[in-house]
């Protein structure tokens, strides 16, 4: 075999290898984008995820309404308050609310506090004044509906949301880089700037070097052991934060440490024959300098937070809620997903919340990069 068959076998492993790599990535965003996209409109992000059941009030305009042209065939129209309902799929019978009239005294309902509670579409509607909506079919319902000038209904508004899993996120990452960052950034600069060859550095080296291979889920153990039940913080945010910090050092100091080391020592020979003392350079020289190579390292940082779902399930919770405070529990959009797939099977709304989570890794690499392009622009 000569050289230049060689060189082609080799050229077409590599565009082999790179086609696989493609379609494996493509298929999986594609499979998680086509079970999810359904779901993603502004809803979806500011809406809890469980359901909510409340009374009603609304009292008829005395107009009549306009039965639009676009209704689907299993609707049907009340002339009196301008709505469109449907049955339900559930065996409990209740009945949704398929459009609402831009006029509708719907839209200006109250709850039994007097605080507005505009009805919308997909709220259930489960019991109209003393009626049950299990007794009667959707023809009664709507003749029932248009004999009525004063209404109250028990309406139950689907969850579905991720708002609760996304305050849950945002105070994991609030809390963990507010733990994490200085501890790592100034282990970094001891590191570099002030540690000397010997047995206390090979052990702090080898204590980084091994925490960044230990499992996510040893780490959730731990955290549970010490963090939820010695220390008595219980599943909370402050027990995943404490997690998640422990996970990060390394990131952080391994990322912090390589970008203090690119400041040229020119920078600081500069300094000091300016007459600035270790610190004065380190501070205003030094750090400014690497301070690209820190800011990525929070970066990656966020991104190991938002995917994290194993150290998380045993110490912040599962529950999709949105915490009281940091002392409370609540699920992060990872682990919201795996307990959808888990106890309800509902691969939907997993993808839903894989798409959000592509969403802001996409971004956080574009940061990345940006910040990484500009750090080289000014070497």
């Amino acid at each position: 075999m000569n050289r230049k068959t060689k060189e082609l076998i080799l050229k077409a492993l590599i565009y082999l290898a790179g086609a696989i790599s493609v379609a494996i990535l493509l298929s999986i965003v594609g499979f998680i984008f086509k079970n999810g996209i359904k779901l993603i409109n502004l809803n979806y992000l500011i809406s809890g995820n469980n359901s909510v059941t409340q009374y009603v009030l609304i009292d008829s305009n005395g107009e009549t309404y306009v039965k639009p042209s676009n209704l689907s065939e299993n609707s049907m129209f009340v002339e009196k308050y301008g709505i469109a309902i449907s049955n339900s799929s559930e065996k409990e019978t209740s009945f949704i609310v398929d459009y609402i009239d831009k006029n509708s005294p719907f839209i200006k309902a109250k709850n039994t506090s007097d605080v507005p509670y505009g009805v919308k579409a997909k709220d259930e509607i489960k019991k109209i004044n003393k009626t049950n909506t299990k007794d009667i079919s959707l023809d009664e319902a709507v003749k029932l509906l248009n004999s009525e000038d004063s209404l109250k209904l028990r309406l139950t508004r689907p969850g579905g949301g991720i708002y609760p899993m996304l305050i849950s996120t945002l105070m994991l990452i609030g809390l963990s880089l507010l733990i994490a960052v200085p501890i790592g950034v100034f282990a970094a600069i001891y590191l570099v700037e002030y540690s000397k060859e010997g047995r206390f550095l090979r052990i702090i080296r080898f204590a980084t070097e091994s925490l960044s291979g230990i499992p996510s889920i040893v780490y959730g153990l731990f955290g549970m052991i010490f963090f939820v039940k010695l220390l008595g913080f219980g599943q909370s945010m402050v027990s995943g934060s404490l997690t998640l910090s422990i996970i990060l050092l390394p990131t952080i100091i391994r990322t912090t440490e390589e970008s203090l080391k690119t400041v040229p020592p020119s920078y600081k020979e500069g300094s000091f024959a300016l007459g600035a003392n270790r610190l004065q350079t380190l501070w205003k020289v030094i750090v400014p300098n690497a301070l690209s190579g820190i800011l990525v390292s929070i970066i990656l940082s966020i991104g190991r937070i938002v995917g994290e779902s194993a150290a998380l399930l045993f110490t912040a919770g599962t529950f999709a809620k949105i915490p009281n405070g940091f002392f409370d529990s609540g699920a992060s959009l990872t682990v919201r997903a795996y307990m959808e797939v888990k106890e309800y099977a509902n691969i939907e709304m997993a993808c839903g919340i894989g798409i959000i989570l592509l969403i802001i890794v996409f971004g956080l690499n574009l940061i990345t990069k940006f910040i990484v392009g500009m750090s080289n622009k000014n070497i």
